[in-house]
């Protein structure tokens, strides 16, 4: 089963959550304040964190924060509905997803597959994880990927993507000098429909822009994508 591990002080909420994800062959975990969260992610490696934006002891921000400085783990805010500050920090911090509170459950989930399947979480029966076949790397200008380690080196220095920045990169590397649409990009590295507004890629998309900085040319094709320029800058 995929161990996941929810920060959030509501209780009933943790009870409710844990009865239903078992069903679709999850085993979740629950703390009520952001350090016993924080210990919990330290002893134990789980695949997936729910946290919650407002904690008893500390904000989720501050949790995510800590998560970040050690860990890629995939992160799934729960936020106020409404709240599209909480939403817009979270990602910028470095969370996956965002749901606002109060969410129909069926849509949770599928937020959670959906990120799973961005990290290649996949088990195989008896609970060993599946090898991931090797995958060329990808390399331009000064720039390394690594796609089976999910490493990025710019100029021999590690720039340290979240799972999701990396899928976006990926995505753009392998289609160096042409456009990828904004929906390939929303289905392909957001594990997102046509259904979904986009607003979560323009924020990762600015987060990986920060990261790579000016040596890295990712363009927005207004109506269109994005397409990563050759170091040459001849692709347009």
């Amino acid at each position: 089963m995929t161990d996941i591990l929810l920060i959030d002080d509501d209780p009933e909420l943790g009870e409710m959550l844990s009865s239903y994800l078992e069903k679709e062959g999850f085993s979740m975990d629950s703390t009520i304040t952001g350090d016993s969260g924080l210990k919990a992610a330290e002893k134990k490696g789980y695949e997936l964190i729910l946290l919650d934006v407002m904690l008893p002891d500390m904000s989720g921000f501050n949790v995510l924060s800590s998560l970040r400085a050690t860990s890629n783990v995939p992160v799934v805010m729960l936020t106020g509905r409404g709240e599209e500050i909480d939403r817009v920090v979270g990602l910028e911090m470095g969370a996956d997803d965002y749901i606002p509170k109060p969410f129909p459950l069926r849509e949770l989930l599928a937020r959670i597959r959906a990120v799973l399947r961005r990290y290649e979480v996949g088990q195989v029966e008896g609970g060993v994880m599946a090898a991931p076949a090797p995958k060329k790397n990808i390399e331009f200008g000064t720039v390394v990927i690594n796609r089976s380690a999910r490493h990025l080196t710019l100029d021999e220095k590690t720039v340290h993507l979240t799972s999701t920045e990396f899928d976006l990169m990926e995505q753009l590397a392998m289609n160096m000098g042409n456009v990828v649409e904004r929906n390939d990009l929303m289905e392909r590295a957001l594990g997102r429909g046509m259904d979904f507004d986009d607003y979560v890629l323009n924020v990762h998309m600015s987060n990986l822009r920060k990261k790579l900085g000016a040596n890295v040319s990712i363009k927005t094709i207004r109506g269109r994508g994005y397409l990563l320029a050759t170091p040459s800058g001849g692709a347009a």
